[in-house]
């Protein structure tokens, strides 16, 4: 990823769309032939020179132009004939998007890989359920993966359908008229890049496309944080369902030597701000001048190189977090089964409701038995047989039924063939 945001592959990119662009003029009969033949054959370029240059003209693109001109001869000439600066960067910067988006992708790839390979393990590995961080009902471990599955999903679907919108170029002169250069250069180089040429463009590529893509990483930034969210949370002691990885020799604490932090996690999750933050800047560059000025280009340099490092990083650290993420089972159950059956409530409830029992009164028989296995008068089932309005519909065999996992694991095995996963 680092290489395609490099100096050095910036400019193999301009030289080659100028070269393009000159060999597509030759063949509508604009320029000699023989010339494009000698551009080709020895246009090259030198960082350090142009960096020089560059000094003098304060103009990048200008300063590439008198590098390359010095290596080809009198055929210079023909180079950059109706072109504008931002035909060579805005295309350029295409290109480099779309090559960063297919590293990116490969990376979501990668990370369901692993993740499916956790879910599939963990199918029926029971724990409990939580909302607004307090025991609800059993889920499977398994289950929580899947949901991570299907939501990066969803993540490679915005990035394939992002990667069509960015993968656009232009080579249409000043304002986008094509008045000094033929449409039919624009056509040929974009199809020799892999990009499509704009319907219209002004002196740039629309920003749109841009603030797309950026928003598509800031989404994908934001699941990957709520997942490292989700298991510093289960890291926490009095839950430890979970934990990183934590090689040896390995130090948690400059201070305290027992301490085993999720500092990947923690890693993440400071990161998906930075992602965002830079999101911000791609939808302020949106709106510019007429048919361009060039505020968005002093920030673009920053966010779009540093955004796609970022999450190229972002992607492996968690592929490496979720491979290596040590699962607790036992620990599980013993979380699981703190709370003496009270996750049940909601299958005696509704047992009693398709028994005939009316929807109030019973809700009350069952928050009074719940009442009391809270305040440590022995489990939810024990206390539900002892509530008149309960037995009166349930026997205590069916209670007892009812009180088991099965009942909320029954669609376990549907839910994963669905995602694919079974």
């Amino acid at each position: 990823m680092r290489q395609i945001w490099s100096d050095e592959r910036k400019y193999q990119i301009w030289l080659e769309i100028e070269v393009l662009a000159c060999e597509a003029m030759a063949e509508l009969g604009q320029i000699p032939k023989q010339d494009a033949a000698e551009i080709r054959k020895k246009a090259r370029f030198s960082i350090p020179e142009i960096l020089e240059i560059e000094k003098r003209t304060n103009h990048d693109v200008i300063a590439f132009l008198e590098n390359v001109a010095g290596s080809v001869g009198p055929a210079a000439r023909w180079i950059h004939q109706g072109l504008t600066s931002s035909d060579i960067l805005d295309t350029t910067l295409s290109v480099q998007l779309t090559e960063s988006i297919d590293i990116l992708a490969d990376g979501l790839k990668q990370v369901r890989n692993v993740i499916a390979v956790q879910a599939r393990r963990h199918k029926m590995t029971p724990m409990i359920g939580r909302s607004h961080g307090v025991h609800a009902e059993p889920i499977t471990f398994g289950l929580k993966m899947a949901l991570m599955y299907d939501e990066f999903g969803r993540a490679e679907e915005r990035l394939n359908q992002t990667r069509e919108r960015v993968r656009v170029g232009k080579i249409s002169g000043a304002v986008g008229t094509h008045a000094h250069v033929d449409p039919k250069v624009e056509r040929a180089v974009c199809e020799r890049l892999g990009l499509k040429p704009a319907t219209l463009s002004t002196q740039i590529v629309q920003r749109d496309r841009h603030a797309e893509f950026m928003t598509t990483l800031a989404l994908i930034a934001s699941s990957i944080d709520r997942w490292a969210t989700e298991f510093r949370h289960l890291q926490r002691t009095e839950v430890l369902e979970v934990e990183e990885y934590f090689g040896e020799g390995q130090k948690g604490s400059s201070a305290m030597p027992h301490k085993r932090n999720p500092i990947t996690s923690e890693r993440l999750s400071g990161l998906a701000r930075v992602i965002r933050g830079n999101s911000l800047v791609a939808l302020e560059n949106v709106a510019l001048w007429h048919e361009r000025d060039i505020s968005h280009s002093s920030a673009e340099r920053i966010i779009l190189p540093d955004s796609c490092i970022l999450m190229d990083f972002m992607l492996n650290d968690l592929r490496n977090l979720v491979e290596r993420l040590k699962v607790y089972p036992e620990r599980m159950q013993q979380n699981l089964e703190s709370t003496k059956g009270l996750y049940n409530s909601q299958s005696i409830l509704l047992a009693l409701t398709r028994a005939g029992a009316e929807r109030k009164p019973a809700y009350e028989a069952v928050q009074r038995a719940a009442m009391k296995t809270w305040k440590g008068e022995g489990s939810f089932a024990e206390n539900a047989k002892k509530e008149a309005e309960i037995t009166a519909k349930l026997s205590g065999a069916e209670i007892e039924r009812l009180c088991s996992l099965d009942t909320h694991f029954k669609h376990v095995e549907e839910t994963f063939k669905a995602l694919g996963l079974d």
